[in-house]
């Protein structure tokens, strides 16, 4: 779901069209910097979403206006609200693109808090001039049989009957794996 600022401390500000949150990211690392603040701005990303163009733009940006504050987290689950990523637009080579647009890059299993923490942790200085993306390769709906990699279940609603059998799944560490 999108991230509603007035329920979640700490979310500066709720997005809903795609494409414009890393807009917005850019902005606000750009006050923080001409402020000399030394924090770092964080901008969650499914990567359906970076299909936009909007979202290549502010990449670009960013890495023009040399912002090291910024760091991207993409979810890269491979699936848009309606079919399969690489069905309709072609994403890979998605790490290089990134690259190519000056971005450091870091990739890591999304579902591994370790791996993710460890990425967070090789960031670059907030101070430095290239702006940072992970890369969290997941699975959509992973270790729940019924939803794992099913499109149906994109912005689906769970049942009281679909919430015992995915709890179940989860507990008993199965999924399609």
């Amino acid at each position: 779901m999108h991230p509603c600022k007035v329920q979640l401390p700490g979310v500066e500000c709720s997005t809903g069209s795609l494409g414009q949150g890393l807009s917005m990211a850019v902005g606000m690392a750009l006050s923080a910097r001409s402020q000399k603040q030394g924090h770092r701005v964080f901008c969650l990303m499914g990567d359906g979403e970076t299909c936009e163009g909007s979202v290549w733009e502010a990449a670009l940006a960013a890495s023009s206006n040399k912002l090291g504050n910024l760091v991207a987290i993409i979810d890269r689950n491979r699936q848009l609200m309606t079919s399969f990523s690489e069905d309709l637009v072609v994403l890979e080579p998605y790490a290089d693109k990134w690259r190519s647009f000056g971005w450091k890059v870091l990739e890591c299993d999304g579902h591994n808090m370790s791996e993710l923490v460890a990425a967070v942790d090789a960031l670059p200085l907030s101070g430095s001039d290239v702006p940072a993306v992970i890369i969290a390769s997941t699975v959509k709906g992973k270790g729940v049989s019924f939803m794992e990699r099913n499109l149906g279940w994109h912005a689906g609603s769970l049942s009281e009957g679909d919430l015992k059998r995915a709890l179940e799944d989860i507990s008993a560490g199965r999924g399609v794996e």
